[in-house]
């Protein structure tokens, strides 16, 4: 991670650590650099998410684009997954999502794709950094003829949604389906492709205002959607975040199903199917012991690789694997996108409902889940944090205390100020006390 840029790009509050002049640089320094030394028109693809700084840093970065000569095609209010499947798909040069993914509305960020769709890589983020902060020239402006043109580009977000629908083997007419788009990206693509394969629509918080994208809605407050599953007597409910790269489901009893159990009942099809690479799934440190149990029963091998989809991906590139991603709902499937696409995982979890003859329900019920608590703690350092020995002891301490009956670990978040500490145990007692007696050093310390 670099002093800007987290594993998730560029975050911060909107106009305090994330202001208009740095989308302008980043989007004057992306004009110039791909340009091959002012060899060639850059073209670049813009999306945004809901909230209402991201016109103010949508117009800051298309500004910057075009003052340095490159051609900024703006795809409007969409998701990040439709950013990077139009990159890929129809020649750009790179990609930007302007969001903040799950976070507040108050808080916003740049995400940035290279032209394969991938998140782009560290020697580039570093020279981004090292223009933010003068220690590189100025790159020249454009001029004249040179000058870089805006071009509306909601036709590449039709074609995502085209994409999409396509990739569905069985319509889905007979199910009743709940949709939470979070007031956010997904709240017309969403109900678009849903709609298109035949299934029977029923959305919550589709209706954004600026303000309201996450707010007590979405994946990170599904407690919404399984009040509106149980109340309509839904089949199945998906929930995506702000930008729609996640997806956590709610079974047609109103239980949720997290981003471990659609690994499990997705790389468990594909083995079924012999499409399982390496017969192997991409998870991170943070699954839940519940799902490394039940990967073993079914006789499927697994990885673990640091927190953030990036590194899952990295993973897949590397391997060859297929199937990888996070308890939060970042569901990558190599196959069809670069990026975890929470619409997409929902289609493929519709379809392995329809080709199982299986609710939701029974296909994750060989993932039991190991009591889990983790909680946020915000830090002025998270690398003190980290090295502080006293802190270093506690956790020694509880993981000693817990054996082979569980875990506990402790990570920095890559897009917030914050420290995550999560133990696993036989009872949700054990973990509460574990983590919290791990809080409690960190503030005695001063550190939070």
């Amino acid at each position: 991670m670099g002093k800007y840029f987290g594993t998730d790009g560029f975050r911060g509050e909107a106009g305090v650590t994330l202001t208009s002049d740095h989308a302008y640089r980043i989007g004057r320094f992306l004009g110039w650099y791909y340009s091959d030394g002012g060899k060639k028109k850059v073209r670049a693809v813009i999306g945004k998410d809901t909230r209402r700084s991201s016109y103010m840093f949508e117009y800051a970065i298309v500004a910057g684009l075009t003052a340095s000569g490159a051609d900024a095609y703006m795809l409007h209010v969409t998701t990040t997954p439709s950013v990077s499947y139009a990159v890929a798909g129809d020649d750009f040069d790179c990609g930007v999502m302007i969001s903040a993914s799950h976070n507040p509305f108050t808080d916003n960020g740049i995400k940035l794709v290279n032209r394969r769709g991938e998140k782009i890589d560290d020697g580039t983020i570093a020279a981004i950094e090292d223009y933010l902060d003068g220690k590189t020239p100025e790159v020249p402006y454009a001029t004249g003829e040179n000058l870089g043109q805006i071009v509306d580009y909601a036709a590449g977000r039709n074609r995502y949604i085209g994409y999409l629908i396509s990739l569905s083997r069985y319509s889905f007419k007979p199910f009743r389906v709940g949709l939470d788009c979070a007031n956010g990206a997904s709240w017309m693509i969403a109900r678009s492709v849903f709609e298109a394969l035949g299934a029977q629509v029923s959305v919550i918080n589709a209706s954004p205002d600026g303000l309201n994208i996450n707010r007590g809605a979405g994946s990170t407050h599904i407690e919404g959607l399984v009040r509106h599953v149980r109340e309509n007597r839904l089949d199945i409910g998906f929930a995506f975040d702000g930008d729609a790269d996640r997806c956590l489901a709610v079974d047609e009893n109103g239980n949720v199903v997290n981003g471990d159990h659609i690994l499990y009942i997705l790389g468990n099809r594909m083995k079924q199917a012999g499409e399982l690479t390496n017969n192997t799934v991409v998870t991170t440190i943070m699954s839940n012991m519940g799902l490394y149990k039940a990967l073993r029963e079914a006789g499927i091998d697994y990885v673990q690789t640091s927190v953030g989809d990036r590194y899952v991906y990295e993973n897949m590139v590397a391997t060859g694997n297929c199937i990888g991603g996070e308890q939060s709902g970042h569901i990558i499937l190599s196959k069809y996108a670069t990026t975890g696409d929470g619409i997409l995982t929902a289609i493929k979890l519709m379809e392995t409902v329809i080709s199982t003859k299986l609710p939701l329900s029974k296909l994750a019920e060989p993932v039991m889940m190991f009591p889990q608590v983790l909680k946020n703690l915000r830090v002025a350092d998270k690398a003190a944090v980290r090295n502080d020995p006293a802190v270093q002891a506690a956790l020694k301490q509880a993981a000693e205390e817990l054996g082979d009956t569980g875990r506990i670990l402790l990570r920095e978040s890559g897009t917030e100020p914050v420290i995550r500490v999560m133990a696993e145990a036989p009872t949700e007692r054990i973990c509460e006390e574990k983590v919290d007696r791990v809080i409690a050093v960190i503030r005695e310390r001063g550190l939070a």
